[in-house]
């Protein structure tokens, strides 16, 4: 083999393995990879010319830019790791018929017929001899009513029922109807009867009316769900519109859940809400008279008791509504929930619903917890075929349990046991949207205005009324969007950025590095085994070589 067909110090580390010289074979790979490294400052390690101090200025400065450098690219990765998402606006504005027209449910204060049962006077009247004297069924349905009544009355009063599975039916049999309560109503230019636009649906305040929400079928799953009664009797199908995608793009502007074209009244909501005075009861739901308004997603399940606007009667209350969406980018998906901090719908499976949304998603959290407390859940509440239905004696417990799961989230940052709350899991939905509202109120002449249609309504004998609108402020909105603030690409860029800064260093010197640390020993070695080969054949085994010193730079 002709040794002018490899380089010097090809030649050299042959002879130092050749000698066997562990060592010294390193050595001179290593003054190999000084002299040719794009690294800056590593060409001066391996430098003869150099003295010992420089060096070690050079060695000690290298040393202080890789530390620079690794804590830098540390608070960087850090930075990506902990916060990767940002949630900014989007870049064009969303119109107003790109989303449903809110989901609106109306619960009445009053919560019983006074000819089924007058609360008041059943009230003032408990004790064991009057509950002697009284009906089972006046009882049944005084402790019934109890459960939407304000917790703090009862606390004093025996009420002696661990279970009540006939409580919805109880309630619906005693509650004002939806045509009583929702006099008149209005939707854009279509008016009629407003079981025409609202539905039953059963809440924490007893038997409400909903416009706009998702059926049953779609929002749960009711082959988990107890048979005993609706939770929603909405039958209505939106099979063109989902929380997450929106409305598919052949969607009809006659669809369903509604929406509406513009902003402003006219095309809004309209509703005549009416309680009569000799049904309204002051002990069981306090002084204010009238009706308790929600405004949620359409596949959203009223929590009315959790936030809601109050319409009094002879009142005419107007809320103009300004929606609040947040979506997600699809760069977003490969991420961890945990990481960008929401749950697309496929990914948590909720017991009872379909839908993710973090209200669902909470509400299924308080009635484990609950059952869990109590061995019972509020009617309210999804449930199976083997929970039961807590009665009126439970009331305190399953109002304490919701107290005591909102103290959990404090509880666990001193005590890892409490977990309950954490075992949730209830992050925000990657697509939500909340209707904010700006709300005006102005006495209300009802008197007057049915002075005016007093051939075509009569007299309302006994009638309270208040009236109600609901319509978008501004024809269009602005999103939030949750993107990358730090993805991949940016965490690689900065990361070359300050390589390059502070050590010269790119992508091909990293493959440098791994050549000399892998390739470049291999190749060497292959060399010297087949020089020996070629001398013994030639010359028999070769005498012992002299190991040439490396030349000084």
């Amino acid at each position: 083999m002709d040794s002018r067909s490899v380089s010097n110090f090809e030649l050299k580390a042959i002879n130092a393995w050749d000698k066997r010289n562990f060592t010294r074979g390193i050595k001179s790979l290593f003054l190999e990879y000084c002299s040719n490294s794009t690294v800056h400052g590593v060409k001066y390690f391996g430098c003869k010319r150099r003295t010992l101090f420089e060096k070690i200025w050079w060695i000690a400065t290298f040393l202080l830019s890789v530390y620079g450098c690794g804590r830098l690219i540390q608070n960087i990765y850090r930075k990506w790791e902990q916060t990767p998402v940002i949630v900014s606006f989007a870049e064009k504005s969303t119109p107003v018929w790109q989303i449903p027209f809110p989901a609106v449910t109306i619960c009445p204060e009053t919560k019983t017929r006074s000819e089924y049962l007058n609360f008041t006077d059943v009230y003032l009247q408990m004790n064991e001899t009057y509950r002697e004297e009284m009906p089972d069924e006046i009882y049944d349905r005084f402790r019934a009513v109890a459960q939407v009544c304000d917790a703090h009355i009862l606390r004093n009063v025996s009420l002696n029922q661990t279970t009540d599975p006939s409580c919805v039916d109880l309630l619906r049999n005693v509650s004002i109807p939806l045509g009583t309560a929702l006099f008149f109503c209005k939707w854009r230019n279509d008016a009629g009867r407003c079981d025409e636009f609202f539905t039953e649906t059963i809440t924490e305040e007893g038997i409400c009316f909903t416009f706009n929400s998702q059926s049953a079928e779609e929002m749960l799953r009711l082959d988990r769900l107890h048979t005993d009664y609706e939770y929603i009797s909405e039958k209505r199908q939106s099979p063109l519109w989902s929380l997450e995608k929106g409305y598919a793009e052949n969607t009809d502007l006659d669809t369903y859940p509604v929406r509406v074209l513009g902003a402003g009244a006219r095309a809004g909501l309209y509703v005549l809400l009416n309680l009569n005075s000799f049904d309204t009861d002051f002990i069981c739901r306090g002084p204010v008279q009238g009706f308790k308004i929600l405004l949620h997603t359409s596949s959203e399940y009223p929590q009315v008791s959790k936030q809601y606007y109050r319409v009094p009667l002879k009142q005419e209350v107007i809320i103009s509504v300004k929606p609040q969406m947040i979506t997600t980018s699809d760069g977003l998906r490969d991420y961890t929930p945990e990481r960008r901090q929401c749950f697309f719908n496929h990914e948590r499976q909720l017991k009872y619903f379909k839908v993710y949304t973090q209200q669902n998603c909470e509400l299924e959290c308080i009635t484990n917890y609950t059952l869990h407390r109590c061995g019972c859940v509020k009617f309210s509440m999804p449930r199976d075929d083997q929970t039961d239905v807590c009665g009126a004696s439970k009331i305190d417990c399953y109002n304490d349990a919701e107290d005591d799961l909102l103290e959990e989230d404090v509880k666990y940052i001193v005590d890892k046991s409490r977990d309950f709350r954490a075992k949730c899991n209830c992050l925000p939905a990657c697509t939500s949207v909340q209707y904010d509202a700006e709300i005006s109120q102005a006495d209300f002449d009802w008197k007057s205005l049915f002075a005016a249609f007093r051939q075509t309504l009569g007299e309302q004998d006994g009638a309270q009324f208040a009236r109600l609108t609901i319509y978008f402020k501004e024809a269009q909105f602005i999103t939030s969007k949750r993107s990358e603030l730090y993805g991949v690409t940016d965490f690689l860029a900065n990361c070359g950025g300050l390589l390059g800064l502070f050590m010269g260093v790119s992508l091909l010197s990293l493959a440098e590095l791994i050549y000399f640390c892998s390739i470049r020993p291999f190749t060497i070695l292959r060399s010297y085994s087949v020089k020996r080969r070629e001398s013994n054949a030639l010359f028999g085994p070769p005498p012992p070589t002299i190991v040439e010193k490396p030349k000084e730079f």
